[in-house]
């Protein structure tokens, strides 16, 4: 005791503000439950497993530290499964996750020597007392970044309930018996409020649901609630209401008179049909989409180095499927495995190891390389029986934490899109790495792409940028099945006439074969309003597309998500035929060729001449914007404003630009005349890796905004600055030297690659749904499933929103 008490100095009182590490060790994933337990730092409160608590003790030298041991209790073998009736994990009605209980006890343990005393104990000195009670009742740093996933907001009362006109129609609804007033449909029917009309739902994405009238009714009458029929009971709240101006479920406080209007006695209904939420939380619960995740396999689950699974934070899917990925490619493997080592991370870590994200990155890789937690556990009933043999997996909350700290949805609990997580995560990656970019894994990614335009003087103009992503439009006027898809839509529209809808097995998809796709990015676009300095006049060039450097790892993004008229998001159904191996040697861009002529570089008095040319809004993007309901002078300004760039960079100005007070002043002469780029700005991009010409055009386009500017380059992968206005023009006829020293800054090679990975989607929107991951492993398919690890027994390769190649 009088060893404890001539510690004292090196143990403090936790303040509300301090993070308490005491759920997971922040150089391992050694948790209270791990053999050992953990030591939690009654100084720094870092907690640590057991192999490394003496690495804290020699470089802190902090001695005193609560030790936490939690022991497994029995499960009960008769212990019954919940269904599930709240989207929610973890809180009372959401998913029962089957969490086991744990007896917990506490020590003090004082190093080097591990002399342990009991706590609690009233011969311990108060101040440790004090501060081992407030490492324990304190909320832990971990349980305040974990909120559970899939938590339905509560629904709002419409503003439009209490002020409902309802029309004195003589409509009566009968209990039963409804039907779709314009189609046969008997299922997914809504009944306006105003009106009293019944008619079917939305259409989902793959055909099925309703024909859309309910919502074409509204679009007509601006009535604007609806409410489900099926869900109505005597319980009102769990009523599904619709409010169409904003766009989602309502409640409806007068919904009891609004329902007596139409002569509805809800007291005697019964539930007959799913509300959304319902129907939202049943999709997640039984995984319609089996393909992917294979769940109608009887896989083998895999153990061992190489097989680790990673736990659901909470819609963190996305997440470790890509991390999986990354971490079966060689450049991840060698830079945060192989040689770097724990003790290497922990030593040369900032005080706190858990915000550094390249020690984080060392924890993750040695999680999931090194076995250590990839073994079955043994969770035993009250007869000894094994009850379940998947493995835990880890939770990669520290690196969650630390790769999200500057991205608000990335540290949300919400549902991201993956290839947004790993360009955020390249980015990531080569800022930690900025003062050793040889360690820099991410350079095995890193490609330049050459673009190559011809204006009708025949003379030429050169732009190359990085990237890590090759995004491929889906050509489907190039799919192999035509004959099979127009006998399906032709079956499709007879049965539509009928009423009745085609069903699962009988849907044929577009087949479109990957090399459509790479021919697609290479072929001839034309690009309209190019300023040819040959002819000093805007005109239309031809724009061919190349790759310089071939990379070590190729990501293949398909463009699967596209925006249909009025700017609804839609997801193509189709797939795509991908070979196990590849060749892109015919892509490689070899520059100027003999016998070329660049395009003049614009003087400077040109360029202010050009500047402040009257640049006219292209009829076709204003066109576009106006049928989506924009207004039109609106319209035309977003297509000035953006240098005619393209319907989705005026469309993104247009949003950005709505509230603004000049936004309905009329179009003056030589107010088209593009604003000067800061070259404060300009300089900033640069110094994130983009290249100059695409930083201006990337600023020109999001006025100037450095944060909007890097998010429309992320949006616009192939972003031509050739497209722009004389800085532009000047841009593509850049020095051939800098584009040199550009490709010689990252890898080159052959361009034959083998398939060694795909990130699958599930659902309708990236931003919703479940990602899974499918490697590559000793030679054979494995599938990833946030903590499910299996051998792949039919591996979706044509169903893949990523994919990872490999040089060979």
């Amino acid at each position: 005791m009088e060893l404890l008490r001539s510690h004292l100095a090196k143990v403090r009182i936790p303040e509300p503000t301090n993070r308490i590490h005491k759920e997971e060790c922040c150089i391992s994933f050694d948790t209270p439950r791990s053999e050992g337990g953990l030591y939690v730092d009654m100084c720094s409160f870092l907690g640590f497993g057991k192999d490394f608590v003496r690495w804290n003790f020699e470089r802190t030298g902090n001695p005193v530290y609560l030790h936490i041991q939690q022991e497994r209790k029995p499960v009960p073998e008769d212990r019954p499964l919940k269904k599930p009736t709240l989207l929610a994990i973890g809180v009372e009605g959401g998913f029962d996750n089957q969490e086991p209980e744990y007896e917990t006890t506490y020590n003090i343990v004082i190093l080097p020597d591990y002399i342990s005393l009991p706590f609690p104990s009233v011969e311990l000195p108060e101040k440790v007392r004090l501060a081992a009670d407030g490492i324990i009742l304190a909320e832990g740093a971990a349980k305040k970044e974990q909120l559970a996933a899939w938590t339905a907001e509560k629904k709002k009362v419409s503003e439009y309930a209490l002020t409902l006109q309802q029309l004195d129609n003589g409509v009566l609804v009968h209990s039963s018996g409804w039907k779709c007033s314009k189609c046969d449909k008997t299922e997914n029917l809504w009944m306006n409020l105003t009106d009293g009309t019944i008619l079917c739902g939305r259409k989902n994405w793959d055909g099925t649901g309703g024909n859309n009238h309910a919502i074409e009714h509204y679009e007509q009458t601006k009535y604007p609630l609806a409410v489900k029929l099926g869900t109505i009971t005597a319980d009102l709240k769990s009523a599904d209401v619709f409010s169409y101006p904003e766009d989602d479920s309502v409640e409806d406080p007068l919904l009891a008179q609004h329902l007596s209007h139409f002569g509805i006695d809800f007291s005697s209904l019964q539930k007959t049909e799913m509300t959304t939420a319902e129907r939202e939380l049943d999709q997640n619960v039984n995984y319609d989409w089996n393909r992917i995740q294979e769940n109608d396999k009887d896989a083998e689950l895999l153990f061992g180095p190489g097989y680790t699974g990673l736990v659901n934070l909470g819609n963190s899917c996305y997440m470790a499927s890509i991390m999986q990925v990354m971490f079966s490619a060689d450049s991840f493997v060698s830079r945060y495995y192989e040689n770097r080592s724990l003790r290497e991370a922990f030593d040369t870590s900032p005080a706190d190891p858990t915000v550094d994200l390249n020690t984080q990155l060392t924890k993750l890789g040695h999680g999931l390389l090194s076995g250590k937690y990839s073994v079955p556990p043994q969770v035993g009933n009250e007869d000894g029986k094994v009850q379940n043999d998947k493995q835990e997996g880890i939770p990669p909350r520290m690196f969650k934490t630390v790769i999200a700290a500057k991205h608000p949805e990335f540290s949300s609990m919400r549902q991201q899109d993956a290839l947004e997580f790993l360009l955020h995560l390249f980015d990531q990656v080569e800022r930690a790495n900025a003062g050793t970019p040889d360690l820099d894994p991410c350079r095995s990614f890193k490609f330049v792409i050459e673009e190559r335009l011809q204006c009708p003087s025949g003379k030429v103009a050169y732009n190359r940028r990085s990237d890590y992503i090759l995004s491929l439009n889906i050509p489907l006027h190039d799919a192999t099945n035509k004959e099979q898809l127009e006998a399906f839509h032709k079956k499709k529209a007879e049965l539509g006439l009928e009423g009745k809808e085609i069903s699962n097995d009988e849907i044929v998809r577009p087949r479109v074969p990957l090399g459509a796709c790479l021919s697609n990015f290479s072929a001839p676009e034309e690009v309209q309003d190019f300023y040819s300095t040959a002819l000093n006049a805007k005109t239309t060039a031809i724009k061919t597309a190349g790759l310089t450097t071939f990379p070590d790892y190729l990501v293949l993004h398909m463009r699967k998500f596209v925006m249909e008229a009025g700017w609804v998001p839609k997801k193509l159904d189709v797939y795509i035929d991908v070979p196990d191996t590849i060749d892109i040697t015919h892509m490689r861009s070899k520059g100027l060729q003999p016998g070329e002529e660049l395009l003049p570089e614009a003087a400077p008095n040109e360029e202010e001449n050009d500047a402040s040319m009257e640049l006219a809004a292209s009829e076709d993007i204003v066109g576009q914007l106006a049928s989506m309901g924009f207004n039109y002078l609106h319209c035309q300004k977003a297509a000035i404003k953006t240098s005619n760039a393209g319907v989705e960079e005026a469309m993104n100005w247009l949003l950005s630009h709505m509230e603004d007070p000049d936004i309905d002043d009329p179009i003056s002469s030589g107010s088209s005349k593009a604003p000067p780029v800061d070259e404060g700005s300009v300089q900033t991009l640069v110094s994130f890796g983009f290249h100059e010409d695409l930083a201006r055009k990337a600023l020109k386009a999001s006025g100037g905004n450095i944060e909007k500017a890097t998010d429309w380059i992320f949006s616009n992968p192939e972003a031509s600055s050739s497209s722009m206005d004389t800085d532009s023009g000047n841009a593509v006829a850049s020095s051939s030297a800098a584009q040199t020293d550009e490709a010689a800054a990252v890898p080159d090679g052959s361009g034959r690659y083998k398939l060694m990975g795909m990130v699958s989607h599930i659902g309708t929107s990236t931003h919703c749904g479940h990602y899974v991951a499918h490697v590559v492993k000793d030679g054979r398919w494995v599938i990833f499933n946030d903590s499910k690890v299996a051998a792949s027994v039919d591996p979706p390769k044509d169903m893949a929103y990523l994919y990872f190649f490999q040089r060979y």
